[in-house]
């Protein structure tokens, strides 16, 4: 499996696949619906280790969707702050971004390189399965004239997610991440959305601190990435 894929698990859809692109670590997160029940998620784990990855990640989880996985001996790899922004206030379209084209793929993961550091960065896969976690999705850039900056932003009925924002370090607090969350937040408002969710990491103080002044708001409780050793996957006693 050398890419993000959906796959039935019994009665479950789940999203499995290598962790940016690395064949010794598995990606898994539950494509639509509830978390998985046990007997899927065993027979999910099984059939990973068979396929040689060593470890698995999960998605960021909230804390009721963990204790599945929590019960088969994941623990905490990073935890992250969760915000929403409830989009009270009609939100007006700034100008500034465009459409991302095909051809800006290249740039767009340079920037996204260049912003996060190893663990976070994203590989062509991970762009691709960002833009498919919700039904509808908007890919936007801004250029100076080259492509400085980039939002995934996904709508799944009234809540809308700001699946990834990346500025090249070179061009932040310039108002290129400003402009591409207000873009955002446009977006998913014309299209029904009353609320926007965003994660972040712990330590990205700067990041927290724009979505803080746009109208985010953490929730009480933050998300979890969560890890296994696959060298004997299985529910514990």
């Amino acid at each position: 499996m050398s890419r993000i894929d959906t796959v039935q698990w019994g009665g479950d859809r789940l999203r499995v696949g290598p962790w940016r692109g690395d064949p010794r670590v598995a990606y898994l997160a539950v494509a639509a619906g509830p978390r998985p029940v046990e007997p899927a998620l065993d027979e999910c784990l099984r059939e990973l280790s068979t396929s040689g990855y060593r470890s698995v990640l999960t998605a960021a989880l909230n804390p009721p969707e963990q204790q599945v996985f929590r019960d088969r001996g994941f623990t905490v790899h990073e935890h992250l702050h969760l915000l929403r922004h409830r989009m009270r206030a009609p939100m007006a379209r700034p100008a500034g971004t465009s459409r991302a084209r095909r051809r800006d793929r290249d740039a767009v993961l340079e920037v996204d390189h260049a912003a996060f550091e190893p663990f976070w960065r994203f590989d062509a896969a991970g762009l691709d399965d960002a833009r498919r976690a919700t039904p509808s999705s908007r890919f936007r850039v801004v250029r100076t004239p080259h492509v400085d900056g980039y939002a995934v932003t996904g709508r799944a009925g009234t809540v809308s997610y700001l699946q990834r924002l990346a500025v090249r370090p070179g061009s932040q607090r310039r108002g290129l991440g400003t402009l591409l969350v207000l873009d955002a937040l446009a977006w998913a408002q014309r299209r029904g959305a009353t609320s926007m969710l965003v994660n972040t990491q712990e330590t990205n103080l700067p990041a927290l601190a724009l979505y803080e002044r746009l109208g985010f708001v953490r929730e009480a409780d933050g998300l979890d990435v969560l890890e296994l050793s696959l060298s004997n996957p299985g529910p514990t006693t």
